[in-house]
Formats: structure tokens, sequence, C-alpha cells
């Protein structure tokens, strides 16, 4: 049996209180690049996985964008040691285990309701910020394929700079996944080439 979500009536407003002070405090500026429309369906976000902060990031997209239920997929073992952020959203998944099934499985069941929101590292990794190249697991196919109704898929890039600031800036680049093609190597390719035009745009910003 896998760990399912929960929102708790305590812990949940706090993680959406805490995640607004976590970023003004630790970033400035915070840059939102949004290429993305409201389309009022579930939305699977695919973002790359470079840092300890990337939930918090794609949770301070959602509060000031898409405004939906926060999900996101965490290893069993970091949720059972972390086992508060089961109750803001996170649900577990174990590699290399039939309950990998269960895990997607559940992960479509929760792209049937528009109120929701599901993240997802597809690369399966933590990889740097400077590694252009990305290499997809197949979790991502699997639930796409499966789904019967429509899912808006959102791309999203999280790049930091220093720039001649003392302070961090953080520059968060969104962009929907429009084509009908749900094979691994299609969106991987289709996000890599996005993370590279986020990379030309971003060297803009030193300018």
């Amino acid at each position: 049996m896998i760990l399912k979500a929960k929102h708790n009536a305590v812990i949940y407003p706090f993680f959406k209180w805490y995640t607004r002070i976590k970023i003004k405090g630790n970033f400035k500026p915070v840059k939102i690049n949004n290429n993305t429309d409201e389309k009022n369906l579930p939305v699977l976000l695919i973002t790359n996985h470079n840092s300890w902060w990337d939930g918090f990031w794609v949770q301070y997209i959602n509060l000031q964008i898409f405004k939906r239920k926060f999900h996101f997929m965490m290893l069993e073992e970091q949720l059972r040691k972390f086992w508060f952020l089961n109750y803001t959203g996170g649900f577990s998944v174990r590699k290399n285990s039939k309950s990998i099934i269960e895990t997607l499985d559940y992960s479509r069941q929760l792209l049937t309701d528009k109120s929701n929101l599901v993240l997802m590292y597809p690369q399966g990794k933590i990889q740097s910020m400077h590694e252009p190249d990305f290499q997809f697991e197949r979790g991502l196919e699997h639930i796409l394929k499966k789904m019967k109704n429509p899912v808006q898929v959102i791309f999203m890039v999280s790049l930091v700079d220093f720039f001649s600031s003392d302070k961090p800036g953080l520059y968060l680049y969104l962009q929907e996944y429009a084509e009908n093609e749900f094979k691994t190597e299609a969106i991987q390719l289709a996000f890599s080439a996005f993370y590279h035009n986020c990379i030309e745009k971003q060297k803009l910003e030193a300018k």
C-alpha cells in the first residue's frame, strides 16, 4: 500500500504560508515567465529537479498562478522520515517495486479532478541546473497514455542566478506541452528544447 496524499487543516495552510515567506526571504528578484493559459483542467507539472528548493518553488508557482490543491510524488523512505510532508500533499513512490504501478495509477486518479495539481520530476533524481541533458523515466508515459480526461501538461524550468546582487534571483519559466504525443522520448525532447530556450532567455537577464 502506498502513502496517499493528505491535506491537514493546520499543516497544509502553514506550508502555503511558509512557502511564501521562504521564497520572499531568500530570493530577490523572483521573476515568473508564464506562457500558459488557465484552462480549468487538472494540471500535471513537469520540472527539472535541481535542489532541495524545488517543492517550494512549484508550490509558490501554484499559489501565484494555478491555485490548485498541491500534490507531489516522493520516495517512500523520505516521506516516512519527513512524515509531515504527507499532510501537505506528498504521496509515496518506491522505485523498483510492484507498488510503483499503484503510485502511477494514484497519480492518474488525482488528475481526474480539475482542482488538483500533480508535480512530477520525470528524471527521477536531482540534477544540476547546469546539466541541460535529461533522461526521463517512463512513469509519465504510463500516466498520460491511460488518461481518459484532458489534462493540462505544464513544463517548468527553475534557474537561479546572483548576477550583481548579494542575494540570488529566482527565475521560473512556464510553458504548456500542447502535443498529443505522450511517448517518453517525445516529452523528454520537448522539455529539453524548452530548457535550452530558457537558458538563452536567462543570459539576457545579465545584460
